[in-house]
């Protein structure tokens, strides 16, 4: 569940809405901003950072924009453009052939399996999970945002776009290595 720690900076902005959002932005910028320091004082690389890198730089642009204009219309989609921004940086690793997911199970797994090929595609399929999670999860929010269906439809959409890749991350990998093994 390690995993999941990227995202608590995504879920302290969340938990501000829309009326405190300048405070969620600033919130979100000064954890993420923490565990990334803790993380590279604890010796880890930074290409193994990279949604932690994201977080901080869509925080600090977003903290500008919200302290600057906070009753600006921007406030209103501030979800489905955190969503968005997630969405951009996993497809964007992907692109790169560098899924955001591979650093977050660097830091669990031992050196020797990291070139492995089933770890790699364990990784891109990971990967690949989360960014149409968030692509959907964005859309939806922008959708519902729009019609101004309320905030009971735009937690549900949130909580679904991440514990369906959240499950799928959870059980995925240990199906992918047995399936290797009988391939053998």
């Amino acid at each position: 569940m390690n995993y999941l720690r990227g995202f608590i900076p995504w879920i302290v902005f969340a938990a501000a809405g829309t009326s405190q959002w300048q405070w969620g932005a600033l919130g979100a910028l000064v954890v993420s901003a923490w565990f990334f320091y803790n993380d590279r004082k604890r010796g880890a690389a930074a290409d193994s950072l990279i949604l932690e890198q994201s977080t901080i730089a869509f925080f600090g642009v977003l903290s500008v924009i919200a302290f600057v204009a906070p009753d600006g219309r921007l406030r209103e989609y501030g979800g489905a453009l955190a969503t968005g921004w997630l969405a951009l940086t996993a497809w964007a690793t992907l692109a790169v052939r560098r899924p955001f997911t591979t650093g977050i199970a660097k830091r669990q797994a031992p050196r020797e399996v990291w070139n492995h090929p089933v770890f790699l595609h364990i990784n891109v399929v990971l990967t690949a999970t989360w960014a149409a999670a968030f692509t959907v999860t964005a859309v939806g929010l922008a959708v519902i945002y729009a019609e101004a269906l309320g905030s009971v439809a735009a937690i549900a959409v949130q909580v679904a776009g991440f514990a369906v890749p959240a499950f799928i991350t959870a059980k995925y990998p240990e199906r992918a290595r047995a399936a290797a093994r009988l391939a053998k």
